[in-house]
């Protein structure tokens, strides 16, 4: 499913939206040098919207701006075509290689690192295939592949899904046959199948917290952020569509939306997102010492030839 714009106008501002008016030009609905009343349309992982985060954050910019947020959550896949397609004007993924290509195919601008938390591997209390005994995650799953235990993938080229393949490929697998079930579906829904069939599957922390009381999953390797293997880590960046490719993105807005994101208000607000007691995601914009490198494809380099 593909977001497609449409024209939404609200009533109203909050009072740092009036303050904004004379910096911000006008890309939406808004009047003359306003984005009061615009909308701004964000192409996002089902993980985000699945944990409650976004709806959190969304809340709080529209009424910071007296804008609207319109959110198509989708895999990290879909929300980087349909952005290629002028269909967003701000993308929040979490898969690095994916987000480089749109970078370097030109399609993102203003790149930054956002928050993080990292996969883990659940699957039934009884773990037939022995994944408790495993301590890396390429290990894990040659584990699962050796008994031929039933395994669920999102199959929905999504973050999850790449992350996925990334593991299947340094065990130097390919997995297939009845035991490995390609759902094509969301976070939400491949633990709920997962649980229903009795089966493993990879999942980020945050939505398996945020549903760890409707499934009898238990997690059987854990990431780095419980001392597993820095393979699971999960960190997610946040970019404007480039407005020389697409004149139609809100860019104006879009960067209102990364700038309060990775801002300390909302750092804060996602360190205190908790689910169950437990933290979901892990802030990692601000920082002391900046890192250059999320602005840019990780492995860029400026031109060194001397002039």
């Amino acid at each position: 499913m593909e977001y497609r714009r449409r024209a939404v106008l609200r009533t109203g501002a909050a009072g740092v939206a009036t303050a904004l008016a004379g910096c911000l030009g006008s890309n939406g609905g808004g009047s003359e040098g306003s984005i009061v009343g615009e909308e701004l349309a964000l192409a996002t992982t089902t993980s985000t919207h699945d944990t409650g985060l976004l709806d959190e954050v969304n809340a709080a910019f529209e009424e910071r701006f007296g804008v609207r947020v319109a959110a198509n959550a989708d895999g990290t896949g879909a929300a980087l075509r349909s952005a290629r397609k002028g269909n967003a004007d701000v993308v929040l993924v979490h898969a690095r290689s994916l987000e480089d290509e749109f970078m370097n195919d030109g399609y993102g601008v203003n790149r930054r690192d956002l928050m993080f938390n990292d996969f883990v591997v659940v699957g039934p209390a009884g773990d037939p295939a022995g994944v408790r005994d495993t301590e890396a995650a390429t290990a894990a799953f040659d584990a699962v592949a050796s008994a031929e235990a039933t395994f669920v993938s999102r199959g929905d080229d999504s973050g999850t899904h790449t992350k996925e393949l990334a593991i299947w490929a340094a065990a130097g697998l390919e997995p297939g046959g009845e035991w490995y079930r390609l759902l094509g579906d969301g976070m939400g829904n491949t633990l709920l199948h997962a649980n229903e069939v009795g089966a493993y599957t990879l999942a980020d922390r945050g939505t398996y917290l945020s549903m760890r009381d409707t499934v009898d999953l238990e997690i059987l390797l854990e990431g780095p952020i419980k001392g597993g293997p820095e393979l699971l880590a999960n960190p997610y960046g946040i970019m404007a569509v480039n407005p020389a490719v697409h004149p139609s993105v809100n860019y104006d807005l879009a960067m209102a939306y990364i700038g309060f994101f990775t801002g300390p208000e909302c750092q804060e607000l996602i360190e205190e997102f908790t689910s169950n007691g437990e933290q979901l995601f892990f802030p990692k914009a601000v920082a002391e010492e900046p890192n250059f490198q999320q602005y840019v494809p990780e492995g860029w380099r400026p031109d060194s030839t001397d002039e």
